[in-house]
C-alpha cells in the first residue's frame, strides 16, 4: 500500500499481486534518479526535488527479554522458555541462547564501497569516498548461534568531530525490502546534520539486496504478474488472482526458500543489537521511517535497557493485524485522494467519482502508454498510489490523470514504474521480493479469497471506493500460500524501561495514517513513547516540518525530549 503502503502486522508497503510495495519517489521530470530512500523524508534527504562507552563483551545479545516471538530464536544470554514479563498474546516463547565470541567480538573490515547491484534499486548510485562499506556475520538461526551465517551487508561515515561524538547513527528508510546501503550515501542533509556527532550507518537487512537477497522471479515474469487483475469480478478472475498470488510464494520457495524462514522483524531486530556491539555503542541510536518505526519497536521490546536516542517517522500502527493494517491504509490513501482534488478546487465526492471511473473504463479496456505498452486499472491505480506519497507530487498526478482521461497512460504509467522499480531498459528491482518475505514471515494472518468477499470488500469500497476493492483482494493475496508461518499477528513493542522514544505522525500521511502515531507511543509504554504530530501531507514530517525536523534534530543531536503531545503546525 502504496508501497504497499501497508505496515500492518506484517509491516508491508506496495500494491498487487506481485509485491512492488516500497515507496519509491524521484523526480519524473528528471531522466536520472537519485538514490531510493523508502519514505518521503528519506527522499527528500537524498536531494531529490520532492522530496530517505563500549558494550562489546561476548555474552551475545544479552539485552533481549525472554521469550520474544519470531521466526528464528533469540539472542539472550541464557536459555529461556519464559513467558515474556509484558505477557503479549500475540508472542510465544521460545528457547534463546548465548551468542559466540566468534560473532559479538568480530571486527568489520571496512573498505570502499562498490557499485550496486540490481537487487539495490533502480536509483542506486556508487557511494562516494567518504563512505566504507563492510560486511557483519550474524547467526542464520538465532535458536542455533553457532551455525550457519548470514553476511550483512554494512555502509558507515565516520564522526567527523571525535571530540562530540556520541556514537553510531542507524537509519532503517522503511519498505520493508529496502536496501540502506543504497539509501544512506544520497542522504546529504543527513550527513551535514548527523555527520559530526555520529558515526552514520545503515545496512541491508536481512533477505535484502546485499545481504542474501530474496529473489522470487525474473523481469519477464515480474512484467507478466502486473497484467493480472487486482480486483477481480467474477469467480474466473478470482481464481486467477488467487493462484497468480499464491504461485508468488512458490516461486520464492523455489529460488530462496533457505533463508525465508529467518528474514523477519525480529531477527533483523537481534541483528540491529550485534551491529551495537560489535560497533562499540553502550545504547543504540537509531532514526526509523516508515516500516522502520515497527523494527524500532520491535528492537526496543526486546533490547528496552539498550535503547539510546530512538526516533521514528511515519508510524506503522502495532495493533493491526494484516486486515485492520491494510484498511487504515484504504482510509489513508482515500483521504490523500481527496485533499488531493481539495487543492485542486475539485470536491472530495466528484474527484473520488472521477477517479473511480476512469479506473472502471480501463479494467474494461487498457489504454496505449507509449513503447508498446498500455495503462491497465491496475497500474493506473498504482500510480496514483506512488504520486500520493506527498504533495510534491500532485502536480505530476494531475497531468498525469488528465493525460489518461484523454487516453494517454504513458505518464501515469511512468510512475507506476517508479514504484514498482522498472527501469528504461524493463529491468526490476527485487525490494518488493524481499518486502513479502519479510511481511510475511512476519504476519501469522492468512486471509482467503473467502474472507474478503463476506467480511471486507464491501466494508473497504465504503472506506475507500478508489483503493477498498484493491486493498480488499490484497488482504487475501498478500500472503497465500506462503511456505513459512508467520511469528505473530501484530508486533509487539511494548518496552517498559526503556529510555523515551520520540514519535512523529503527520496528519495526512497516506501509507501510516496519524492515528498509528498515537497508537504506537501508547503500545511503547507509559514514560516511553513520546508523541508529536505534525500537519501536513507526506508520508513522514523530517525534511518536510521545520517543526518537527528540529524537534527530531533536538532530541538526535542534544537528547531534548519534547512534552508528549507536541502539535507541529509548520
Amino acid at each position: 500500500m502504496a508501497a504497499r503502503v501497508r505496515n500492518p502486522g506484517g509491516g508491508r508497503e506496495g500494491p498487487g499481486p506481485t509485491g512492488g510495495r516500497t515507496m519509491r519517489i524521484g523526480h519524473i521530470g528528471h531522466g536520472k534518479h537519485r538514490a531510493r530512500a523508502l519514505t518521503a523524508a528519506a527522499l527528500l534527504l537524498a536531494g531529490t526535488v520532492f522530496g530517505c562507552t563500549k558494550d562489546s563483551g561476548g555474552g551475545g545479545s544479552s539485552g533481549e527479554r525472554a521469550g520474544a516471538a519470531a521466526s528464528g530464536g533469540s539472542g539472550s544470554t541464557a536459555p529461556s522458555t519464559a513467558p515474556s514479563p509484558s505477557a503479549d498474546p500475540d508472542r510465544a516463547p521460545v528457547t534463546t541462547a548465548a551468542l559466540p565470541a566468534a560473532l559479538t567480538g568480530q571486527k568489520p573490515r571496512w573498505s570502499a564501497c562498490k557499485a550496486p547491484v540490481k537487487a539495490d534499486g533502480m536509483y542506486a548510485e556508487k557511494p562516494g569516498p567518504r563512505w566504507q562499506c563492510a560486511t557483519l556475520k550474524v547467526p542464520l538461526d538465532y535458536t542455533e548461534p553457532d551455525g550457519e551465517t548470514l553476511g550483512i551487508a554494512l555502509i558507515r561515515s565516520v564522526a567527523k568531530d571525535s571530540g562530540k561524538r556520541v556514537g553510531s547513527l542507524l537509519f532503517n528508510f522503511g519498505g520493508p525490502g529496502g536496501s540502506g546501503v543504497a539509501a544512506l550515501p544520497g542522504g546529504d542533509d543527513i550527513v551535514k546534520k548527523f555527520g559530526g556527532a555520529y558515526d552514520l550507518v545503515s545496512f541491508d537487512p536481512r533477505g535484502v539486496a546485499e545481504s542474501s537477497a530474496v529473489v522470487c522471479r525474473d523481469d519477464k515474469a515480474i512484467a507478466a504478474s502486473h497484467r493480472v487483475d487486482s480486483t477481480p469480478d467474477n469467480p474466473a478472475e478470482q481464481r486467477a488472482f488467487m493462484a497468480a498470488s499464491t504461485g508468488f510464494g512458490a516461486d520464492c520457495a523455489r529460488r530462496s526458500g533457505k533463508v525465508l524462514p529467518h528474514v523477519g522483524t525480529a531477527n533483523t531486530a537481534r541483528d540491529m543489537d550485534l551491529m551495537r556491539q560489535v560497533l562499540g555503542d553502550a545504547k543504540l541510536h537509531y532514526f526509523g521511517f516508515s516500516y522502520g518505526t515497527e523494527l524500532g519497536g520491535v528492537y526496543a521490546h526486546l533490547f528496552p535497557e539498550k535503547v539510546g536516542r530512538l526516533a521514528m517517522d511515519g508510524v506503522v500502527d502495532p495493533t493491526a493485524d494484516l486486515a485492520r493494517g491494510t484498511r487504515n491504509q484504504a482510509v489513508g490513501f482515500q483521504r490523500a485522494l481527496e485533499n488531493y482534488y481539495k487543492s485542486r478546487g475539485i470536491g472530495a465526492a466528484e474527484g473520488t467519482a472521477r477517479t473511480v471511473k476512469l479506473l472502471k473504463r480501463l479494467d474494461a479496456r487498457p489504454i496505449p502508454a507509449g513503447d508498446g505498452r498500455a495503462l491497465t486499472e491496475h497500474m493506473a491505480r498504482t500510480g496514483i498510489i506512488q504520486s500520493l506519497y506527498s504533495e510534491q507530487y500532485w502536480p505530476y498526478l494531475t497531468d498525469a490523470l488528465k493525460a489518461a482521461e484523454k487516453g494517454d497512460g504513458t505518464e501515469l504509467l511512468a510512475l507506476a514504474d517508479m514504484y514498482t522499480g522498472r527501469d528504461e531498459k524493463g529491468r526490476y528491482s527485487t525490494q518488493d521480493h524481499a518486502q513479502r518475505a519479510i511481511s510475511c514471515a512476519d504476519s501469522a494472518s492468512r486471509p482467503t479469497a473467502a474472507d474478503v468477499t463476506s467480511r471486507h470488500l464491501a466494508d473497504f469500497t465504503a472506506v475507500s471506493p478508489a483503493f477498498g476493492p484493491y486493498l480488499a483482494w490484497d488482504v487475501a493475496g498478500w500472503c497465500a500460500g506462503w511456505p513459512v508461518d508467520g511469528a505473530w499477528e501484530k508486533p509487539p513493542v511494548s518496552a517498559k524501561g526503556a529510555a523515551p522514544i520520540l514519535v512523529v505522525g503527520t496528519t495526512g500521511d497516506p501509507a501510516t495514517p496519524v492515528e498509528g502515531a498515537k497508537k504506537m507511543a501508547d503500545g511503547l509504554g507509559t514514560g516511553v513513547g513520546v508523541l508529536v504530530t505534525s500537519k501536513g501531507e507526506n508520508h513522514g514530517s523530517y525534511g518536510f516540518s521545520k517543526c518537527a525536523t528540529r524537534v527530531v534534530d533536538d532530541y538526535l543531536l542534544k537528547g531534548a525530549v519534547p512534552r508528549s503531545g507536541t502539535v507541529c503546525s509548520s
